[in-house]
């Protein structure tokens, strides 16, 4: 029986020393590579994706089975995302999604569906939120839905459609949106 035990059982300095050349030969490939880097002043935000948000409400207005309201985007926001759902369960129906980038920076997303209410909300927010309460923009009712950490949801049944506003964004670029929604007549398909 050998009177030294093995090197691996020595200690966790040797360890280390072993690793060192790998982490640095890692971080080297890395380098070479252009996958990492290193900011003192922190992340630094990107340029907002292009998103052409007329062609996608006049594709929408045509295609779908409601009317598609296009609003006058306050100065400054720039649209960046779009999409089409379909709103599953009871009530549920097609649906039109248009996301901007406020003045400030801040995400907004503009919803437009033949859904109910009951099915719209759950489906958008994925997370359970509670009536909170009711804002009155021009001669419009928004019903807002909130919770604890989580994003608000204004909804309000424009009669041939369910127009639905959520984000990060304040409560006031809501009241912009939503005013510039109760403004505009549907497009004409």
């Amino acid at each position: 029986m050998p009177e030294k035990k093995p090197r691996i059982l020595q200690n966790g300095r040797d360890m280390a020393w072993s690793l060192i050349p790998l982490l640095i030969a890692c971080l080297v490939i890395a380098g070479i590579a252009s996958q990492c880097s290193f900011n003192l002043g922190g992340p630094k935000p990107g340029p907002i994706p292009s998103f052409d948000a007329d062609a996608a409400f006049r594709y929408d207005a045509r295609e779908l089975g409601f009317p598609i309201r296009q609003p006058e985007i306050p100065e400054g926001w720039t649209s960046n995302s779009g999409s089409r759902s379909i709103v599953t369960g009871d009530g549920g129906g097609d649906s039109s999604n248009i996301g901007f980038i406020t003045e400030a920076g801040r995400y907004i997303q503009l919803t437009q569906s033949d859904a109910t209410e009951e099915a719209l909300v759950p489906f958008i927010a994925g997370e359970p939120r509670y009536l909170t309460g009711t804002e009155q923009i021009g001669d419009r009712t928004w019903v807002v839905f909130g919770g604890d950490g989580v994003e608000a949801i204004w909804v309000s049944d424009f009669g041939d459609a369910r127009i639905l506003i959520t984000g990060p964004a304040p409560a006031e670029e809501f009241t912009k949106l939503a005013t510039a929604v109760g403004a505009v007549e549907p497009l004409q398909p």
